[in-house]
């Protein structure tokens, strides 16, 4: 049987897919050199999606910003903010109506991609359950995003 400690402060992030969980650390900037605990659990059984992975870090809370990328990898994700070792503010990650800088544009000709020192950032907007670059208009799924 699996035992993970409880944190006193910090994030779990539930109900991510299958596999993504190692993603969603590296787009949360946690490697090898973060100095507080970090768990994964990868392919736990879930009654809701057959497989589910669960990521659980100490001293840190997901911003709204953090919770949107972790919704381009994983749109069913549940942010779980854990403070004197409770769950203070639990919620389901959404889908944002846009992106502003966030993600890079697979375009290869898209501007976005040739601006010199990043003076374009990227945007795309919320079209049809996929996302639509505002520069080039074509469109992708989330996860090709990041």
């Amino acid at each position: 049987m699996l035992k993970v400690d409880v944190i006193e402060e910090g994030t779990v992030i539930d109900h991510i897919k299958a596999g993504k969980g190692q993603r969603v650390l590296e787009m949360l900037g946690i490697d090898e050199n973060y100095p507080h605990r970090v768990a994964m659990v990868m392919n736990v059984p879930s009654k809701k999606e057959g497989k589910k992975d669960i990521v659980k870090i100490a001293g840190i809370h997901v911003t709204d910003e953090m919770a949107n990328k972790i919704a381009l990898v994983s749109s069913k994700a549940t942010i779980n903010i854990i403070k004197n070792s409770k769950v203070q503010n639990k919620y389901l990650v959404e889908l944002p109506p846009e992106l502003k800088g966030i993600g890079k544009c697979p375009n290869p000709n898209c501007v976005t991609n040739y601006s010199e020192a990043g003076d374009v950032k990227t945007g795309f907007e919320h079209y049809k359950e996929k996302y639509k670059c505002t520069f080039c208009e074509r469109v992708f799924e989330a996860e090709e995003l990041i």
